[in-house]
């Protein structure tokens, strides 16, 4: 069985997605709330998700050697983030696999885990 980082095209796939993700949160309606948590450059979130999303896909755990631990709740903590948040996030996600013709198996793959992932950044009801 091929690892979500295989399946998306190694690293330029990984990366081409988090360009996607940051292009689709910026483009639409929905997710304005999640994108005013961020600058206005979205550049270097992108590369730190590319970083996180390498390794958790199952490549090079690019975000650990950069930044020496894997934390996301610290970061997160600072913004309000509830169900709709999160649904907004997932849809971002959603939409740039879509967009970059992702395989339905690396999508149903990826469902499950990308639910929890956003989940846990939940700090709010």
């Amino acid at each position: 069985m091929q690892t979500p980082y295989e399946l998306i095209g190694g690293a330029a796939g990984v990366k081409a997605l988090a360009e996607e993700f940051y292009r689709v949160m910026d483009s639409q309606h929905a997710a304005r709330g999640i994108r005013a948590m961020h600058g206005k450059d979205l550049s270097a979130v992108s590369d730190k998700l590319y970083q996180f999303l390498s390794g958790w896909f199952g490549g090079p755990q690019l975000y650990l050697k950069q930044h020496g631990t894997i934390c996301l709740s610290s970061p997160h903590a600072k913004y309000a983030i509830g169900s709709a948040e999160r649904d907004a996030w997932l849809q971002c996600m959603d939409l740039a696999l879509d967009n970059l013709n992702s395989s339905p198996e690396l999508k149903s793959m990826l469902k499950d885990p990308l639910f929890d992932l956003a989940d846990m950044m939940t700090n709010r009801d």
